[in-house]
């Protein structure tokens, strides 16, 4: 299982995602980097065929300012995502002896950053259609993704959209670590890239195990207003 999320807060994006990789042909599940950079001021994630994405990767760091500086942003990501995706089907062998379940060409692709000063989160599906974020401020891709959208309404009360984007980083890292203890097939370690107008920043390691000692605290907090409650 795999989930990309994307969250707008008041100054800024969240574009997030677990780094377990499920390969259900050999029955091998494994990390890998989900998240990458699209030129200084945005970054993608993708879900699927790791041969799909391994080709976005290398356009998509290929011509990072013509894809930020088209006209329309999702006509940009979609004539350069949908001839690999056409590639890939065209030659999908789907039955191959001995091989009973495999992966297939299926992929999305979640993209989240600014042009100028304004943000934007847009995905494309296998189909090759384009789907805006920005408005609903929040999206999610991959076979995690339902469960994703349900913590992200459990939390909707904290109106991350209102507040600073190290709120939304907290959120961010809240579902994941949601998933992460529900489901076997969602893993760590996790990624997050906290997104502004002046630029991407790719949380290392430690920053993220800082950020997961302030969910905690979150946590904490709620427990101990559930606790005085009925006092």
């Amino acid at each position: 299982m795999t989930v990309v999320l994307a969250l707008r807060c008041a100054n800024g994006l969240v574009l997030a995602s677990d780094s377990q990789i499920t390969d259900p042909g050999r029955g091998l599940t494994y990390p890998a980097q989900k998240l990458h950079t699209l030129g200084p001021r945005a970054a993608w994630g993708g879900s699927g065929s790791r041969a799909v994405l391994y080709d976005i990767e290398q356009v998509f760091t290929d011509e990072p300012d013509s894809i930020l500086e088209a006209k329309n942003l999702g006509h940009a990501l979609q004539a350069r995502i949908l001839p690999i995706l056409k590639h890939h089907y065209e030659n999908f062998i789907s039955d191959v002896p001995g091989q009973e379940t495999g992966g297939t060409p299926a992929t999305y692709v979640l993209t989240a950053g600014y042009v100028g000063d304004k943000p934007f989160i847009v995905d494309v599906d296998p189909n090759g259609l384009i789907g805006h974020h920005e408005e609903t401020g929040f999206q999610a891709v991959g076979s995690g993704a339902a469960m994703a959208q349900q913590a992200h309404a459990l939390l909707s009360h904290f109106r991350m959209s209102e507040r600073d984007v190290e709120y939304g980083v907290l959120t961010a890292l809240r579902v994941l670590d949601a998933l992460d203890a529900s489901s076997s097939s969602v893993g760590g370690p996790m990624d997050i890239c906290r997104l502004r107008p002046e630029g991407a920043d790719h949380l290392s390691e430690d920053e993220v195990n800082d950020v997961r000692r302030q969910v905690s605290r979150w946590i904490e907090r709620e427990h101990e207003v559930l606790d005085a409650l009925f006092d």
